[in-house]
């Protein structure tokens, strides 16, 4: 029964049953020395269940490092401190909590509740509060020793156990996840990718809760008809698509998979925006192997994409200095193919599946992982920590962005109290005059902005229902009495200062010719009655002219839609 269960069966002890032995306990059951023998009372009865539980608890003492080797040569010539009667007891303690959850034969006594709290927690309490009944193996005895280290004293038994309790669980997780039957049976051959991903999950905590979520989708006919040469990735469906015909290491099947995951949990497909899919692909990858080499994780598989001198960019550095030779970069392969995006927009078809919530799969994934790699691994690329902190703090939504800068630029409203003014008096104190409060003329006139609304006809209907209605909410949000709104196609269109229910009503848009923005905004720096402070929020397709605005201003523009110049003011993506 004790062999049978793999992570006790790793730590090999000896066993003694001698009668004459001085050190098998006399009213107990078993005691384990420092030299890894488990010393057995030889003429005590209990059922094999109870024995099983028993010597697995005297290996777990072993296997914990409760045990370490006694006095020897050399370095191990330095005696120890020998534990006190608190610490041997929380050992104890210890051991029994585990076994309560192990599942390795039954107690021969009963035990008491499990306490918290690791030994030496237990042992200071107890030196404090006074020592309870902890029941060991030995009776009224101590059930471990510390005795004189003898020349075949096995290497480490918490090394082997702790390896041991790993491949345990890592096969425990196989039969959850349906990748074999049986947890002690016969298997199926476990696939090279296979071992690839699960030495994430069992090693690699950076990675581990994304590979945890992703399925590999190893298909030979799918990976020729899509022509995929070694794998490519979709974030939306959580797979990577492998080609099970191609003979890679175990070592270069963990860089591919880790290349494929981090471009999923960095969402690469996304972050494209308006530029070229293959070329920011090809710049992606640069940066991700770049990562790998730099962590050492597996082996890069030849013909990869990896250049030292783009080492600390961003993706989109190195598209801006890559896309300079299309003609060049577009022999380069990726994990796909030649002239081949291994990002897949959507899932190849292969077997029906529901997909929600992939934001948060990927950035908690990630992040979780990132604080267990902190502590257990080292450190990391300064570049990738910089992408992960960043997935901690999406970036806030267009309209929130606005809101802000309306806060910034738009003033509110400041009321006045004056004595002048009549106000209403309390009625417990109805002789005690009190200031008015009103809001001044000028104060009200100088809380105004801007507005050069594109109406070209490349401008789409709800493009603009859109626009008119973020600017009216946040104008009455920010108590404008009224913004000044220029049409603007071929010429401009003044339509005067329009209060914010005038603006979310039916206004009626002047234009739908050409795209001339510049003189609406001229008309507005001119007008005197607009003030000279008030900002301008430019809202339009990105299809203009050159501006030239000499006052504060903000553009608000469809996602994607790039500016023929480079803008001086925030730019807000309408979404």
């Amino acid at each position: 029964m004790l062999s049978a269960n793999r992570a006790l069966g790793s730590i090999g002890a000896g066993f003694c049953r001698e009668e004459d032995c001085p050190h098998h306990p006399v009213d107990g059951w078993t005691a384990v020395d420092s030299n890894g023998v488990v010393h057995v009372h030889p003429k005590r009865r209990a059922e094999p269940a109870e024995w099983a539980w028993v010597l697995a608890h005297s290996l777990l003492h072993l296997g914990f490092g409760h045990v370490p080797p006694g006095p020897g040569q050399g370095r191990a010539a330095v005696r120890r401190e020998e534990p006190d009667a608190c610490l041997r007891a929380a050992r104890c303690a210890v051991v029994n909590r585990f076994l309560a959850t192990f599942a390795v034969g039954r107690p021969p006594f009963e035990l008491p509740q499990p306490v918290g709290g690791d030994e030496e927690e237990l042992a200071a309490r107890w030196r404090r509060d006074g020592l309870p009944r902890i029941p060991g193996t030995a009776g009224g005895e101590p059930d471990h020793l510390t005795v004189p280290r003898t020349p075949n004293t096995p290497e480490d038994w918490t090394t082997a156990f702790a390896a041991a309790l790993t491949r345990t669980m890592s096969a425990a997780m196989d039969v959850a996840g349906g990748r074999r039957e049986e947890l002690d049976g016969a298997r199926t051959p476990e696939r090279p990718w296979t071992r690839a991903l699960n030495w994430f999950i069992s090693s690699y905590p950076l990675l581990g809760g994304i590979a945890a979520g992703i399925t590999l989708v190893a298909d030979a006919e799918l990976a020729r008809a899509q022509g995929i040469a070694v794998a490519a990735v979709s974030a939306e469906a959580g797979e990577i698509y492998l080609n099970p015909l191609l003979h890679l290491t175990d070592e270069e099947w963990r860089f591919v998979l880790a290349h494929e995951m981090l471009h999923a949990a960095l969402r690469h497909q996304d972050r494209c925006g308006p530029r070229d899919p293959y070329l920011f692909n090809v710049a992606a990858d640069y940066v991700v192997n770049g990562w790998l080499v730099e962590m050492g994780v597996g082996a890069m598989p030849e013909g990869l994409l990896h250049d030292p001198q783009l080492r600390g960019l961003s993706a989109e550095e190195v598209y801006d200095r890559i896309a300079r030779d299309q003609r060049r970069l577009r022999r380069l392969a990726t994990l796909a193919g030649k002239g081949k995006s291994d990002l897949l927009g959507e899932p190849l078809a292969h077997r029906p599946k529901d997909y929600v919530d992939l934001d948060d799969f990927y950035r908690r994934g990630l992040l979780q992982g990132f604080e267990l790699h902190q502590r257990e691994r080292g450190l990391l690329p300064a570049g990738l920590v910089e992408e992960i902190r960043a997935l901690a703090h999406p970036p806030l939504p267009w309209d929130a962005r606005l809101a802000r800068w309306f806060d910034e630029f738009v003033p509110r409203p400041a009321a006045v109290r004056s004595y002048a003014r009549p106000s209403r008096r309390q009625a417990s104190t109805p002789d005690i005059p009190r200031a008015g409060r009103y809001f001044p003329p000028e104060e009200v006139a100088r809380c105004t902005f801007g507005v050069v609304l594109d109406t070209s006809g490349s401008m789409s209907r709800p493009l603009l229902g859109k626009a008119l209605g973020a600017i009216a909410s946040y104008a009455a949000a920010r108590d404008v009495p009224a913004a000044r709104v220029v049409f603007c196609d071929a010429a401009p269109h003044d339509a005067g200062f329009l209060p914010p229910e005038e603006i979310a009503g039916r206004v009626r848009v002047r234009g739908r010719g050409g795209t001339v923005l510049q003189p609406g905004i001229d008309l507005l720096e001119r007008a005197e009655d607009f003030p000279a402070r008030a900002p301008i929020l430019v809202i339009t397709d990105g299809e203009c002219d050159v501006l030239r605005i000499r006052r504060e201003h903000a553009y608000l523009l469809p996602r994607g839609a790039p500016l023929p110049f480079t803008p001086r003011g925030p730019v807000f993506a309408l979404q």
